[in-house]
């Protein structure tokens, strides 16, 4: 255990940079406990305790090490502020003993966890969990049977459903969990290096899911082969069941080219549907933007909320959703998600246009997909370094993308919901084809930023909802669909080339449009 300290200068300038409120609190830090599982596994966990009475402990489990930016950003900073924070890495990483089964492990871990914090003279009974990505995830694990001290949880970017994050699409999202999974088991700087020369190498054979096998994760085998989401092997993967039982005060931040943003939203929308305390931040970031560059939000917004439930202090948030408007570049507080809206239709015409009003005869537009050279994926909801917003020009000028445009709009357009595509088509291959629909904002010098998307297999006419959105199409701006047959490695290439047919007549693109007149407070 280290002598009693203050954050000292590091701490002060995290408070500034990162907006915290001034702290202050001295606190003791001790390494490498050893938690003890039911099967006899232990836990490498550390304590960040201040001194004298704290307001409650927040558990934080993790496989990315015990280290920065945990230690600084969450240990030292909210110990600073008057809580015990307990890190831990989760089973087989980290010292922690035992094998590593990625998601599926920590429902029992988490509970033994809890059940070793009643046995800690220091643990005051009040508790509250926190973390981002896996560390999201790790909560709802704990959320499908949440402990009775259990008093709040800060999920950001977290999924409850891993199983519909890997396969719901129809197809295995390849790059993100095959990067993930090499990376996990690396072992510094010369071994992740390594690790991403394997995942290259991989991505760049035709039958990347079996190649990828050479990573050497054992947990991937199970993921490439188990295609049916109902099958019991994704039962330890899914926590949907937290959505419809637990009351914990939860607080969900999530990002809007964030890969888990729709499942973020689901997660408020059925704790809310169910009267338990909850709250929504959705902000204008990219999956690894939560880690650093959104913590000035993240992580106040954190403190502020635990200290409403675990010190008792006064709500400061002055409603439950705080949401970004993309476009217009402002922050809005919102009463429930989503706010109310109209549609605002428009028609797909064969000459590449979106308009209003339908033509007579709107006729047909024709691509195809080939497998030996897949379409490429081009920023978007996913978690590498490349996610987020693009210029999507070098995507739309190939021969396998097509796209739909509407004339420069008169006045602003706030799109803040799911969008909507009718789509008729016809499809001809040999294998089970895939379609790649993203709605793009198109700028004053023609630069196409992608907004939301949708990946899907289908071999005929679909009804589709692409991921929800708030964003203000600025007067003079465009609105695109763009339209293609794959987003590889996002997703597996298919092995059969494809032809599609599009049939205008009647395919539409419904917005959700809020009226100047309903908009809440910005």
């Amino acid at each position: 255990m280290t002598k009693p300290r203050r954050a000292g200068v590091i701490g002060a300038v995290h408070r500034k940079v990162f907006g915290l409120p001034p702290g202050g609190m001295r606190y003791t830090v001790e390494r490498g406990l050893r938690v003890p599982t039911a099967d006899g596994a232990h836990l490498l966990t550390d304590v960040y305790a201040p001194v004298g009475e704290p307001h409650g402990t927040v558990l934080i489990r993790t496989p990315y090490g015990r280290g920065l930016p945990e230690s600084l950003f969450h240990g030292r900073a909210f110990a600073d502020h008057g809580y015990q924070v307990v890190v831990q890495s989760v089973r087989g990483t980290g010292g922690s003993t035992g094998a590593f089964r990625p998601m599926a492990q920590e429902a029992s871990d988490a509970q033994d966890t809890v059940a070793w914090l009643r046995t800690q003279p220091w643990f005051t009974g009040r508790l509250a969990t926190l973390g981002g990505s896996y560390l999201g995830w790790t909560q709802w694990a704990l959320l499908r049977d949440p402990p009775p001290e259990l008093r709040a949880s800060v999920v950001v970017v977290g999924p409850h459903d891993f199983a519909r994050a890997l396969r719901g699409t129809g197809s295995f999202a390849l790059a993100d969990f095959l990067g993930w999974s090499a990376t996990i088991q690396a072992r510094g700087l010369p071994a992740l290096l390594a690790a991403r020369r394997r995942v290259k190498a991989a991505l760049r054979e035709p039958t990347a899911e079996a190649a990828a096998l050479g990573i050497g994760a054992p947990w991937f085998t199970g993921w490439v082969s188990h295609t049916d989401l109902d099958d019991p092997f994704w039962t330890d993967y899914d926590a949907t069941a937290a959505l419809a039982t637990t009351r914990t005060p939860t607080l969900l931040i999530g990002g809007w080219h964030d890969v888990f943003v729709d499942q973020t939203i689901e997660q408020f929308q059925a704790l809310e549907e169910r009267g338990v305390d909850v709250a929504m931040t959705i902000g204008p970031w990219t999956h690894l933007d939560t880690t650093f560059k959104a913590a000035r939000v993240t992580d106040s917004e954190a403190l502020s909320w635990f200290d409403q439930h675990l010190a008792g202090t006064a709500s400061t948030r002055p409603a439950p959703v705080h949401s970004y408007l993309t476009g217009a570049g402002v922050w809005r507080t919102l009463s429930s998600w989503p706010p109310k809206t109209g549609e605002h239709t428009l028609a797909l015409h064969g000459s590449g246009q979106l308009r209003e009003e339908p033509a007579e005869d709107p006729g047909t537009v024709e691509f195809a997909y080939d497998p030996a050279d897949p379409t490429p994926a081009l920023g978007g909801r996913h978690m590498s370094a490349k996610a987020g917003r693009q210029d999507n020009r070098p995507l739309e000028s190939r021969d396998d993308v097509v796209t739909f445009t509407s004339a420069p709009l008169d006045a602003d357009l706030d799109v803040v919901g799911a969008p909507h595509l009718e789509l008729r088509m016809t499809v001809e291959s040999a294998a089970q084809p895939s379609l790649f629909v993203r709605l793009c904002d198109v700028d004053d010098r023609g630069r196409s930023w992608n907004v939301t998307e949708v990946f899907t297999t289908t071999s005929g006419s679909v009804s589709l909802r692409l991921g929800a959105c708030a964003h203000r199409f600025l007067a003079g701006h465009r609105v695109r669909l763009q339209i293609s047959g794959g987003a590889y490695p996002r997703f597996t290439r298919n092995s059969a080339p494809a032809r599609y047919t599009l049939v205008c007549a009647d395919s539409s693109l419904s917005l959700p449009v809020e009226p100047a007149s309903t908009k809440e407070s910005a």
